[in-house]
C-alpha cells in the first residue's frame, strides 16, 4: 500500500502515485492577501487536479463561534468534515493550494495535528502540476463514500498566546514570525483594522518567502542553514504571522530542516495584535 516518503512531495511523484487505491487529494487553497501572491484560479477560471476535493479550513474545518480566522476546531468536528470527505485511517493525503506553497501546509499541519501522519504537501502545487504539462479538471470531486477517520488532537502542536507568553522568556524556545519585515517591525500597516504593528519581544522576523524559490520551498541543505542561524535543533519552534497560514509554511520549512520540536501559534498577530495588554515591540 502507497506510503508518503516527506512531508513534501514533487509533481512527479504524485503523477507516478496519483491512481493508487488509498490516495487522497486535498485541495486547500486560501485567497493570497500577501503582496505578490497570486491564485491561479480566479471568479473567472477554475483548475484542479482530477480527483481532488476541497479541504475549506477557512469557513468549514474551523472552530465556530470566534472572531478570529479559521480557528483549530474540536477533535469531534474535524473527525465528522473529513469523514464527509471521504478521509480513512488508511489514506495516503496530498495537500496543495493554486499559489505554489501558502496555505497548504496549514492543511498539512491540522491533519498531523489530529494524529495522521500520512500526509505530505504538493511542491510547488497547482501551479507546479500545470506547468509540468499535466491536465486538470474544472470541478473538483464532491461525491464520496463517508470515510472512517479517527482525529485526535495533539495540543502541543498548536498553541494559545498563554503558552507564547509563556515562551517569549523561555531560554528553550524560539517564536518565529513570518510576515514582512514591514509588519514585524511596525513601519508597514497591518491589513486587519484595528490590530497593532509591531512584534512580540524576542521573536524573530523569518518571511516565509524566504524559505521558497518562488513557489517552491527551498532544499532541505538550504533550509538548514537559514533555521541553524535562528534555532538551536534541541530548541522549540513556535511560528506566528498573521492568521496562522504561513506560519505553517515556516513549520513545514523547519520540518524539512530537521527540527521536530514544532508548534503554530494559532491565533496568530490577529489575535496578539489586537487592542490588549499582550506585549508589542515596535522597532
Amino acid at each position: 500500500m502507497l506510503q508518503i516518503p516527506s512531508p513534501l512531495v514533487d509533481v512527479q511523484w504524485l503523477e507516478e502515485n496519483l491512481l493508487a487505491e488509498n490516495l487522497v487529494l486535498l485541495d486547500a487553497s486560501v485567497p493570497p492577501v500577501v503582496p505578490g501572491y497570486v491564485s491561479i484560479n480566479n471568479e473567472n477560471t477554475f483548475a484542479a487536479i482530477t480527483g481532488a476535493r476541497r479541504f475549506d479550513y477557512d469557513k468549514k474545518i474551523c472552530a465556530p463561534n470566534t472572531s478570529l480566522p479559521h480557528m483549530m476546531p474540536t477533535a469531534d468536528l474535524f473527525q465528522n468534515e473529513a469523514r464527509q470527505l471521504g478521509l480513512n485511517q488508511s489514506s495516503v493525503i496530498v495537500v496543495y493550494d493554486d499559489v505554489g506553497v501558502y496555505s497548504s501546509p496549514r492543511a498539512w499541519w491540522m491533519l498531523r495535528a489530529m494524529g495522521h501522519t500520512q500526509v505530505a504537501v504538493l511542491n510547488g502545487g497547482l501551479p507546479a502540476w500545470i506547468d509540468a504539462g499535466h491536465a486538470t479538471v474544472s470541478e473538483l470531486t464532491i461525491d464520496v463514500p463517508v470515510g472512517d477517520f479517527v482525529a485526535s488532537l495533539n495540543e502541543e502542536m498548536f498553541c494559545d498566546f498563554n503558552e507564547v507568553l509563556a515562551a517569549l522568556e523561555d531560554s528553550s524556545c524560539t517564536i518565529l514570525d513570518a510576515r514582512s519585515a514591514g509588519r514585524f517591525n511596525g513601519t508597514a500597516p497591518e491589513p486587519r483594522p484595528g490590530v497593532r504593528g509591531g512584534h512580540m519581544p524576542n521573536a524573530k522576523n523569518l518571511p516565509f518567502p524566504d524559505v521558497l524559490n518562488g513557489g517552491t520551498m527551498k532544499p532541505a541543505e538550504e533550509l538548514r542553514i537559514i533555521f541553524n542561524g535562528l534555532a538551536a535543533n534541541e530548541q522549540k519552534i513556535i511560528t506566528s504571522c498573521g492568521s496562522g497560514i504561513t506560519a505553517c509554511v515556516l513549520t513545514l520549512a523547519a520540518n524539512l530542516a530537521g527540527y521536530d520540536k514544532l508548534a503554530a501559534y494559532d491565533g496568530s498577530w490577529a489575535e496578539w495584535g489586537s487592542p490588549s495588554k499582550l506585549p508589542v515591540v515596535v522597532d
